[in-house]
C-alpha cells in the first residue's frame, strides 16, 4: 500500500470498502528464488514481551545496539506499520496462537482458558498435524486447557523471568541467554529429522515488577549506553498527563511510572536498561542463527521477530501498554525467508500487518491450509512482493476487565486514529496522525471532523459485532 494523504471523500470511500480478512490456501509464490519453492521451510519464531516498535536500530533508533535485528531487516523484510489487535501479553499470544481478535477467542487474563476449538485452530496444532517438529521455550503466557501444551508442542519447555538471574549448575545465567540455550538444542536435536517450527518466547524486555531495578540486562549489557543521554518523550511533560481524563490519570500505567521513570535521574537508568535487554536479546540471535549454520539448516529455516505489544517509556506519564495510542499497538516485525529473491530483500513495507497474521503465514509457508475461521491473512504476498489488495485499517481492542486499566477499543487507518473507552462517558478521540504523529490534539469534538468521526465509530461498530458472530 503506497502512503499518500488522501481526501476526506477519497478516505471515507477507501473505509467504506473495509477490508478482506479471511486468506486463501498456500500458493507458489513467484518471488521465491528458483529452486526454493517446493521444499517445506523450518520456521523459527521470535517473540519478544514488550519491546516497542523503534527499540531497534534498523527502525531509526539512535541509541539501541541491535546488529542482528538489523541484518534480519536488511536480508528480510521489515514491516514499519506493524500492529498489535490487542496491547496486553495474554491476549495478544492467544490471537498469535490462533490468527483471531481477542473479541472471538475471548482469552486474557481473568478468563477461562483458552477453549479447545481455538486451540485445534493454533498454529502448533496445524503444523504439528502436517509432520512438523513443534517446539517451544520461554514465556507461554496464554491459560489453557490442561493438557493443550502436549497436542500443540513435541519439546515445551516454559521459562518465567521471576527472577532474571538463575543458576544453572552452579553458574549463575541470565534467562534471555538461557531461553537461546534451549533453542539451540532444539535446533541441534532436529536436524536432519522432519521441519521444524521453534517458537522461543523470551520474557525481556518486560521489567521484573517485584524488583525495584525493574530492568535487569545480562552482565554482559550492564554497561552499554552509560556516555548517553536519552532524550525526554515528545509527550514526557507534567503539562500533557494533566491534560488526559481522569480515569487515565488514575490508571495502572500512571502507577508503573512512579515505579520506572518518576525522576530525571530514574528515567535515564530505566531506559537504558531497557535498551539493554533489548541488546541482550539481540546477541542471542546472534547464537542462535549460528546454531541453524552448524546445524545445516539455515538455508531452509525462515525466521520472524515480532513483539506481543507496544510500550510507553514516559511517552503521555505512562509506563505500560494497554491503550490505543500507537505505542501501545505498534510492535516491531521482521520477516526474513532465505529463499525469497534478492530484489524482496532489505524492503520496508508500509501495509498493515498483524498479530493475527503469524499464524496464517507459517501455515502458508508449511503449505498447510489455513482455516476458513481465521480471521488474520498470510503476509507472504507482502513478503515475496506480489501486487494484490490489502486491509486499509487495523482494529484493535482490549477487554481486559480491571478497575485502573479502563477497556478501549479503536480503528487505525493510513491518517486517522479513533478510540474509545468503553465504560467512561464522553471517551472518543479522534487524531489526525499526518499532523499529530503523537496523538496530542483530540479532534473528536471538532464540527469539521464529524464526517470523519461518525464514520470510524460505525466501521468500529461493525467490526465488533462482525468478531462477535465470528465466535466458535
Amino acid at each position: 500500500m503506497t502512503r499518500t494523504k488522501l481526501s476526506r471523500r477519497d478516505f471515507l470511500h477507501t473505509l467504506a470498502a473495509g477490508i478482506g480478512t479471511f486468506s486463501v490456501g498456500p500458493v507458489i509464490r513467484s518471488g521465491l528464488a528458483a529452486g526454493q519453492r517446493s521444499e517445506r521451510p523450518n520456521i523459527l519464531f521470535l517473540f519478544t514481551d514488550d519491546q516497542r516498535w523503534d527499540a531497534m536500530g534498523c527502525a531509526g533508533n539512535p541509541i539501541v545496539r541491535t546488529p542482528e535485528m538489523d541484518r534480519l531487516a536488511a536480508e528480510g523484510v521489515r514491516f514499519e506499520y506493524a500492529f498489535v489487535t490487542t496491547p496486553i501479553c495474554a491476549a495478544s499470544r492467544a490471537s498469535v496462537f490462533t490468527g483471531m481478535y481477542e473479541r472471538t477467542h475471548g482469552n486474557t487474563f481473568g478468563t477461562p482458558p483458552l477453549a479447545k476449538p481455538y486451540i485445534d485452530l493454533s498454529y502448533p496444532v496445524r503444523l504439528r498435524e502436517a509432520g512438523y517438529r513443534t517446539g517451544f521455550v520461554g514465556k507461554f503466557g496464554v491459560e489453557v486447557a490442561e493438557g493443550s501444551q502436549d497436542r500443540m508442542f513435541d519439546w515445551y519447555r516454559p521459562m518465567f523471568r521471576t527472577p532474571y538471574f538463575k543458576t544453572i549448575n552452579g553458574k549463575e545465567r541470565h534467562l534471555t541467554d538461557i531461553i537461546a540455550d534451549e533453542a539451540i538444542q532444539f535446533i541441534t536435536d532436529s536436524a536432519g529429522q522432519q521441519p521444524f517450527c521453534l517458537s522461543v518466547s523470551y520474557n525481556a524486555p518486560h521489567a521484573e515488577d517485584n524488583d525495584p531495578r525493574q530492568y535487569i540486562p545480562p552482565r554482559e549489557c550492564e554497561n552499554l549506553y552509560e556516555d548517553v543521554v536519552v532524550p525526554e518523550p515528545v509527550t514526557g511533560s507534567d503539562e500533557f498527563f494533566e491534560s488526559q481524563p481522569l480515569y487515565l490519570k488514575q490508571s495502572l500505567n500512571r502507577i508503573r511510572w512512579y515505579w520506572k521513570f518518576g525522576t530525571p535521574a530514574k528515567y535515564q537508568e530505566m531506559v537504558k536498561d531497557y535498551y539493554r535487554m533489548v541488546s541482550g536479546i539481540d546477541r542471542t540471535i546472534g547464537r542462535i542463527r549460528e546454531a541453524l549454520q552448524r546445524a545445516g539448516v539455515a538455508e531452509n529455516t525462515v525466521i520472524i521477530l515480532m513483539g506481543d505489544n507496544g510500550y510507553f517509556l514516559g511517552e503521555r506519564g505512562f509506563a505500560g501498554k494497554w491503550y490505543m495510542y500507537d505505542l501501545s499497538i505498534q510492535v516491531p516485525l521482521i520477516v526474513y525467508d532465505p529463499r525469497i529473491a534478492n530484489s524482496q530483500r532489505g524492503r520496508v513495507s508500509d501495509d498493515f500487518a498483524l498479530n493475527i497474521d503469524l499464524s496464517p503465514t507459517m501455515l502458508d509457508l508449511a503449505g498447510v491450509h489455513i482455516p476458513g475461521a481465521v480471521q488474520g491473512r498470510s503476509l507472504m504476498p507482502l513478503i515475496t512482493g506480489e501486487p494484490g489488495d490489502w486491509r486499509e485499517f487495523v482494529f484493535c481492542e482490549h477487554l481486559f476487565e480491571r478497575y485502573d486499566i479502563p477497556q478501549s477499543e479503536g480503528i487505525r487507518t493510513d491518517r486517522w486514529k479513533y478510540l474509545r473507552y468503553r465504560n467512561q462517558v464522553n471517551s472518543e478521540e479522534l487524531y489526525d496522525l499526518y499532523v499529530d504523529p503523537h496523538e496530542t490534539e483530540n479532534l473528536a469534538w471538532r464540527d469539521e471532523y464529524q464526517e470523519v468521526l461518525v464514520e470510524l465509530r460505525r466501521q468500529c461498530d461493525e467490526m465488533i459485532e462482525r468478531l462477535e458472530k465470528e465466535k466458535l
